[in-house]
C-alpha cells in the first residue's frame, strides 16, 4: 500500500484543519483504548526558534503545515510563489531543505495556501493569471514528489482536509481583475482523493443563489461588486470542517456572510449574513483616530462594524459543534493605482468607473460641506460620484458629535469620526426601489432638486474581534473591544522577553516602527488567522493579530464564556521607523497562519505552535507550555 493511501478517521493527523474541527487524532481500535490525556488549567508561549527568509514585507512566510513523520514544516512563501518545505527536526533551528515550484502546472501560478495529512500534502495554486481556472495539486510528503492534480474554481485561496480523508476542499475566491472587465464566479471545490492519483473534482457554484439578489441583500448579504451577478460577487476565503465530515463553512469575507456546504453533493445549501457589530454599545467601542495622538477606546452611536472574518475553525462543545471566526474585515479596491480611474481636478471629476471599484472613503471626506469634488482626481471613486455631488450625517443619530441639518459638527474632525475608514455602498437612506434619496445641501429631502446623500449609519470594516458561532450562524459570543482594551492596558507586554510595554505601541501597523495609533482608522489590531487545539478537556484558541502582531491565546471551552490565558509578542524592534533596514533584529511581523503541533507528533514531545509571519518573512516556533493544577 502507497503511504498516502494510509489514510482514515483514525489516522495519526497532523494538520491545522484537525486543530480546527475537533476531528479524533489518536487511533483507537477498542481492545487498548488510548489514555485519557491531562486536561492543563491553562498554557503560556515561549519562543524556541525561527526560520528568517531575509525577505521584508514580500509575504515570503504566510500559511505553515506540519508532516509528523518527516517532521517537515510546509510554508507558503508566496513571494516565490512556492512552497518551502523545512526541517523541524530541531525546533529551535527550523532549516530550509527544498522548494516546490508549481510553473509546471500553470506558468507564472503561485501557491496560495497548504494542508497536510497523513502522508498527502495538498495545496492550492492560482493560475498565472489569478482569474483563469486554478488547481489543486497533491504531493508525497515524504519524497516530495508530486502524486497528481486537477482543474478548481478561480483563485484557489485555501485549502482543507476533511476529517476522514476523503475529501480535499479549496475556497476558490474569484476575484476580479483590476479594472473589474473580468470577474470570475467564486465557488467552492470538492476533490475525491480516495485514489490521489486519480483525484475527482465535483464544484458547489453559487449559481442557485442568482435572481435572489434582494432577498439576500435585505437578509444582510453584501452583492455590491459593479454588474455582478450573485455567483460573481461572493467571494470564498476560509474553510472549516464538522467533524463528521459531513458539513463545511466557508467565510465570504466581502460579503460578510458564511455558506454552508453539504461536503458529499458538493452542494452550497445555505448563506448564513453575519449582521452588524453596534459600534455604539458599550462594550463595542473602539479607537478610531490615528490623528489624536492617543488612546481613545469609545462607543460610537451609529457606526457598525461588518464581521468580514477571515479564518474560520469548528470545534465541539457540548454535542454542538461551533464555528470561530477572526473578523479581520476587507474593503474591495480595485484600480486604486489606476490614474484613469479617479480623473483629475479639471475634468469635471469625470473619473471612468470602468477601470475599476474602491469602496473605501474617510467619514471626513463623505460628509465634508463642500461635497464630494474637492477630492476629485484624488480618492473620489467615481461610483460614489454617480450617486450624489455629498453625504450628509443624520442629525438626530450623530447630534452627540454635534451633526446638525446639513452640517456634520464635529464628527468629521480627526479627532472624532472623520479619519475612520468606511463603505461608502451602505449606510445611506434609500427608496424602497434602492434608489438614494436625495437631500440639499441644508438638509432637507428634495429629490428633484437635491444632491446629497443622506447616512444613517457608518459601516466601518471589521470586529476587531473574534467571534464564535453556532452552526447555523448564530452569534454565541464576540469579544467586543477587549483587544484593543486589552493592548491599551499595563498588563499587556510586548517581545521575546515581555518587557516592552503594548500602550507604547498600540495599534501599530505591521511594516514600519514608531507607528504608535497609526491603525486605529483603519481595522485596529486585525484579527486575522487562528488555529485551535484540543488539550485533554480543554480547547484553546491561539489567535493571530495582523497589525499588531502577536498571539492571543483563549480558553474557548465555554463557547460563551472564553477566557484570554496568554499574549505572546516576539517583535523585538518597535522603535525603528525604517523595520526593514533591522529586520535581522525586528523579530516577527505580521502573523498570516498557524499550526499547532501536539506533544505526540512534535520533535521532542513538548506541544509546539508554528507561525508563518508574512512582513518579516519568518516562521516562528513557539513552545507552548502546559500548566496543570
Amino acid at each position: 500500500m502507497k503511504p498516502w493511501l494510509a489514510l482514515g478517521a483514525g489516522t495519526v493527523l497532523a494538520t491545522t484543519l484537525l486543530a480546527g474541527c475537533g476531528g479524533d487524532s489518536d487511533h483507537d481500535d477498542g481492545a487498548n483504548p488510548p489514555a485519557a490525556e491531562p486536561t492543563p488549567s491553562s498554557l503560556k508561549l515561549s519562543f524556541l526558534g525561527r526560520h528568517g527568509s531575509g525577505q521584508f514585507d514580500q509575504s515570503a512566510a504566510e500559511i505553515p503545515a506540519y508532516h509528523a513523520a518527516s517532521q517537515r514544516l510546509f510554508v507558503v512563501n508566496a513571494n516565490k510563489g512556492a512552497l518551502d518545505i523545512m526541517s523541524l527536526a530541531d525546533p529551535a533551528n527550523p532549516t530550509l531543505e527544498d522548494t516546490l515550484l508549481t510553473g509546471d502546472i500553470s506558468a507564472g501560478s503561485e501557491v496560495n495556501s497548504v494542508a497536510v495529512q497523513g502522508d498527502l500534502v495538498a495545496i492550492a495554486v492560482q493560475a498565472g493569471t489569478k482569474t483563469d481556472t486554478g488547481f489543486l495539486a497533491l504531493y508525497d510528503a515524504n519524497t516530495l514528489e508530486r502524486i497528481s492534480f486537477v482543474p478548481v474554481g478561480a483563485l484557489p485561496d485555501m485549502v482543507a482536509f476533511t476529517p476522514d480523508g476523503h475529501y480535499v476542499l479549496t475556497a476558490n475566491e474569484g476575484e476580479p481583475n483590476d479594472d473589474y472587465s473580468v470577474d470570475p464566479e467564486g465557488s467552492i471545490s470538492v476533490i475525491d482523493i480516495s485514489t490521489p492519483e486519480k483525484p475527482v473534482e465535483n464544484r458547489a457554484t453559487f449559481t442557485a443563489f442568482d435572481g435572489q439578489e434582494a432577498d439576500l441583500k435585505a437578509a444582510g448579504v453584501r452583492i455590491y461588486g459593479p454588474g455582478a451577478s450573485v455567483a460573481e460577487d461572493l467571494e470564498p476565503e476560509y474553510i472549516a470542517v464538522s467533524a463528521d465530515s459531513a458539513t463545511a463553512w466557508v467565510t465570504l469575507q466581502e460579503n460578510n456572510a458564511l455558506a454552508k456546504l453539504d461536503i458529499a453533493s458538493a452542494t452550497v445549501t445555505d448563506i448564513l449574513p453575519l449582521g452588524e457589530k453596534d459600534l455604539g454599545q458599550e462594550g463595542n467601542g473602539i479607537d478610531a483616530s490615528d490623528e489624536d495622538d492617543a488612546i481613545n477606546i469609545r462607543a460610537y452611536p451609529g457606526v457598525v462594524g461588518l464581521y468580514q472574518p477571515d479564518a474560520i475553525y469548528a470545534y465541539q462543545a457540548g454535542g454542538r459543534t461551533y464555528l470561530v471566526t477572526a473578523n479581520e474585515g476587507d474593503a474591495r479596491a480595485w484600480g486604486e493605482d489606476n490614474d484613469a480611474y479617479w480623473g483629475t481636478e479639471g475634468d469635471g471629476c469625470a473619473g471612468d468607473a470602468s477601470q475599476g471599484f474602491v469602496e473605501e472613503f474617510r467619514v471626513k471626506h463623505l460628509v465634508h460641506a463642500s461635497g464630494f469634488d474637492r477630492r476629485c482626481g484624488d480618492d473620489l471613486p467615481p461610483q460614489l460620484r454617480a450617486l450624489g455631488a455629498g453625504g450628509l450625517l443624520n442629525p438626530d443619530t450623530f447630534a452627540y458629535c454635534g451633526a446638525s441639518a446639513g452640517d456634520p459638527g464635529e464628527c468629521r474632525d480627526d479627532e472624532v469620526l472623520g479619519r475612520l475608514n468606511i463603505t461608502w455602498t451602505e449606510g445611506y437612506r434609500k427608496h424602497e426601489n434602492g434608489d438614494p434619496m436625495l437631500f440639499t445641501a441644508a438638509g432637507v429631502q428634495d429629490d428633484a432638486n437635491g444632491d446629497r446623500l443622506m447616512y444613517d449609519q457608518l459601516y466601518a470594516y471589521g470586529g476587531r474581534s473574534f467571534s464564535i458561532w453556532s452552526e447555523d450562524g448564530e452569534l454565541v459570543f464576540d469579544s467586543g473591544d477587549a483587544i484593543e482594551r486589552f493592548l491599551a492596558s499595563d498588563e499587556c507586554k510586548l517581545g521575546t522577553q515581555r518587557t516592552l510595554d503594548c500602550k507604547d505601541y498600540f495599534n501599530s501597523g505591521h511594516d514600519e516602527g514608531d507607528a504608535f495609533d497609526s491603525r486605529s482608522d483603519a481595522k485596529g489590531p486585525e484579527p486575522e488567522g487562528l488555529t485551535l487545539a484540543h488539550l485533554g478537556d480543554k480547547t484553546f484558541l491561539f489567535l493571530g493579530l495582523e497589525r499588531m502582531g502577536g498571539v492571543l491565546v483563549y480558553d474557548i471551552t465555554d463557547p460563551a464564556a472564553p477566557v484570554r490565558v496568554d499574549y505572546l509578542n516576539t517583535r523585538d524592534d518597535w522603535a525603528t521607523e525604517d523595520t526593514e533596514s533591522v529586520l535581522a533584529a525586528a523579530g516577527d511581523l505580521g502573523p498570516e497562519g498557524l499550526v499547532f503541533i501536539p506533544a505526540k507528533d512534535a520533535p521532542g514531545d513538548t506541544p509546539l505552535l508554528v507561525v508563518g509571519y508574512e512582513v518579516s518573512g519568518t516562521t516562528a516556533v513557539y513552545q507552548v507550555n502546559l500548566q496543570y493544577p
